[in-house]
């Protein structure tokens, strides 16, 4: 039987690591000084309301062409133009990055970085909208082996080339690949290359996360 040691857990960033920009409304209303309930758009967790939302799990619209029309009508709200995800995470967020951090995911890495796996990260956008500062910012960070980031290769999940891009950096066979993201489309690109995976549900962290270190044998 293969041993931990031998396996990794990929995790994606926006919604996995951080908590996501739904879920701190009011962290963000008030790092923009704008009144208690005026974000009211919900996304996964009220997608009934979010008819953007619900555009982009139909493949309507992608991804970054939701958080794109979410930047500018939060940015008009504030009487300004925000033509970037960049400016509006860093506004909404401040200066304490570790605030917006599941708790869950710091224990998970550790548990993994305990039992010998190795760690890399996944993502379409980490640095395209936290910004290349955040992550020398973010302690977490630095018990990764590797982050894959397509706001520098282009190559956007569910692109198969990403994940062969990260098996290829970490060393590692796809099976030997747990992969945890909150999109289907990635998820489903994961599986097509035979990586074990987790959708990750952002209502339920916890229970994702052990899913999870359960595949990975811990």
């Amino acid at each position: 039987m293969t041993g931990p040691s031998s396996k990794a857990l990929v995790l994606d960033f926006g919604g996995v690591i951080s908590r996501t920009l739904f879920e701190t409304h009011d962290l963000s209303e008030a790092a923009l000084g704008l009144p208690p309930g005026t974000l009211t758009w919900r996304g996964p967790f009220a997608p009934e309301t979010d008819a953007l939302w619900q555009d982009m799990q139909a493949d309507r619209i992608s991804e970054r062409e939701y958080w794109m029309a979410r930047t500018r009508s939060v940015g008009a709200l504030v009487g300004e133009d925000w033509q970037d995800m960049q400016t509006f995470v860093q506004r909404a967020r401040g200066a304490d990055v570790a605030a917006v951090i599941r708790p869950e995911a710091i224990e998970a890495v550790q548990q993994a970085k305990a039992a010998g796996c190795k760690l890399a990260v996944l993502s379409n956008e980490l640095d395209l909208f936290y910004g290349a500062s955040f992550r020398h910012r973010l302690p977490l960070l630095q018990h990764f082996d590797v982050i894959i980031d397509a706001s520098y290769t282009g190559i956007l999940k569910p692109d198969r080339r990403a994940y062969e891009m990260c098996t290829e950096a970490l060393g590692v066979a796809p099976a030997d690949c747990v992969f945890v993201d909150d999109q289907s489309r990635n998820v489903l690109g994961a599986i097509d290359l035979g990586w074990q995976t987790v959708q990750f549900d952002v209502t339920q962290p916890a229970g994702s996360y052990q899913r999870a270190l359960a595949l990975l044998g811990l």
